[in-house]
């Protein structure tokens, strides 16, 4: 049970350094001269659910959203790896 416990630690530990690393190389440039802040193109689709249980999809216009180089989101801003994934994004209405 011991070990069980230490091992969670670290886990935990190890994530927490991950996180507050990718932190900093946001707000502190690292390596220096790299821009933190990128841009995607991203298009959108409307989906508008009908009376007959169907949707209808609508092509939205393309816009263009700025995000973070990190692994994970910062300041409100997906990753930009992410949004390179799914550029592609579905609007519910």
């Amino acid at each position: 049970m011991r070990y069980v416990k230490r091992a969670l630690a670290g886990i935990v530990l190890v994530a927490a350094a991950v996180y507050v690393g990718d932190d900093l190389s946001v707000r502190l440039p690292i390596p220096r001269g790299r821009n933190a802040y990128g841009t995607v193109q991203v298009k959108s689709y409307y989906a508008i659910p009908q009376k007959d249980r169907k949707t209808e999809f609508y092509l939205g216009d393309t816009q263009t959203v700025t995000c973070v180089h990190s692994l994970f989101p910062h300041f409100g801003y997906n990753p930009c790896w992410y949004l390179e994934r799914k550029k592609m994004q579905r609007i519910n209405e």
